[in-house]
């Protein structure tokens, strides 16, 4: 099978590492591709020589390079800080001449920060690896990662010296990348009907999955983001950058999770985008009614009492009250009085998640419709409460949600 060449950029620190990133490369022009060392040494001159040396790239960052050697020692910040920069100069100008089309970062804690610094920026859809012991470290990867798709592999090994165990996971991690760029369809993502997102989880999956096929009937195209935190995050930022036409926001949960430092906290920004942007939304309240506190014993000392829902040590959902459904009520209320743009909110009258009905273990009716008199109370458009007699986890509470937002779209665009 004859392969298309495509280009990697491989982001490293030549001057701690030499071998090893030459065997990289190397594996890559043996594959058929283009191979460019990017080097963004700060500590010392390489013994081995970048594509885009060193020099180059603390020259696009603003500083000469023997300045970043001697921030390096006295302000690290500074110069990681020009060195991505520069690096991030560098590729764009590759990637706009069409030389790249993959990214790969490979080396210890400092090559993680600088290099999934620089692939946040790049696009999304563009393949992205970094190989790194550090992707075993949980609090790496969320900063790494972040909401971007940035795929980590973790060699367990440092990047340090050559042996069979290391020689083992760069090759991998070199397939990774070559896989990639040889199957990607590329960042550039063109759509023949209007996108919705559509935010969902377990609890509200049953409404979820109805909602894909009811959009899809209306003639949208639905993109399911994942509200487990980054997932929702995610979705704020595409629907910040023009991306969705509107939003099936069935999971908000975040906003409580935000204020209350659940697991699931999306940050600051929740429910902004659409209502900055004006895009046309429909909200449901499911993962307003629990809080994420898996894995947090002082979470769950602090809430010893209230009802639990049980999955496993690292998921455990505690049920919220009445006092803080107000407060993240008075923050729903905020965001939506700000808004440039339709919107509904539904109140799912026999709860809000397949957890929160009766019979099940988070059922508190009084609870729930403390939420919806704080809102009723805030809110200046009362009459985008929209009460549905039916659980939020129902299919049939989909196709009234589809409706509604049906009709705010053709609404916005006729």
């Amino acid at each position: 099978m004859t392969v298309a060449r495509k280009g990697v950029v491989i982001i490293c620190n030549l001057d701690t590492r030499g071998e090893d990133i030459v065997f990289v490369r190397d594996l890559i022009r043996a594959r058929g591709h283009d191979a460019i060392l990017v080097d963004f040494s700060m500590e010392e001159a390489p013994a081995v020589a970048g594509d885009v040396s060193c020099d180059e790239v603390a020259a696009r960052g603003g500083l000469g390079i023997e300045t970043v050697r001697a921030y390096y020692r006295t302000n690290r910040e500074a110069a990681t800080n020009n060195q991505i920069a520069g690096v991030s100069a560098i590729v764009e100008d590759l990637r706009k001449a069409g030389r790249v089309h993959g990214v790969l970062g490979i080396g210890g804690a400092t090559s993680t920060l600088v290099s999934t610094a620089i692939m946040q920026r790049l696009p999304f859809g563009m393949p992205k690896v970094m190989a790194t012991p550090m992707a075993g470290h949980p609090r790496y990867v969320e900063k790494a990662v972040g909401t971007r798709d940035i795929t980590m592999h973790n060699t367990v090994l440092d990047i340090v010296k050559m042996n069979p165990l290391l020689r083992a996971q760069i090759v991998n991690a070199v397939g990774a990348v070559c896989g990639m760029v040889e199957m990607t369809e590329g960042t550039d993502f063109r759509f023949d009907r209007p996108v919705v997102a559509v935010s969902s989880f377990g609890f509200a999956e049953m409404a979820g999955q109805a909602a894909v096929g009811c959009l899809e009937e209306e003639g949208f195209i639905p993109v399911v983001c994942h509200a487990q935190g980054k997932g929702d995050r995610a979705m704020e930022e595409m629907i910040a950058d023009g991306v969705f036409a509107g939003v099936l926001d069935l999971c908000i949960g975040g906003v409580l999770e935000h204020l209350q430092g659940g697991n699931r906290d999306p940050g600051p920004d929740r429910l902004k985008a659409a209502a900055e942007r004006g895009v046309p939304a429909v909200l449901a309240p499911c993962g307003l009614d629990f809080l994420s506190y898996g894995g947090r014993p002082d979470k769950l000392k602090e809430t010893e009492g209230r009802a639990r829902y049980v999955q496993d040590s690292f998921r455990v959902q505690v049920r919220s009250t009445a006092d803080e459904l107000r407060e993240a009520a008075d923050v729903v209320a905020a965001r939506l009085n700000a808004s440039n743009g339709p919107f509904v909110v539904l109140n799912p009258l026999r709860g809000w998640s397949s957890i929160d009905r009766e019979g099940r273990p988070l059922w508190d009716p009084q609870a729930d419709a403390a939420f919806f008199q704080r809102l009723r109370d805030k809110l200046a458009r009362k009459e985008a409460i929209v009460d549905v007699d039916l659980n939020l986890y129902d299919a049939a509470f989909a196709r009234v949600a589809v409706d509604h937002l049906a009709r705010l779209m053709r609404g916005a665009t006729g």
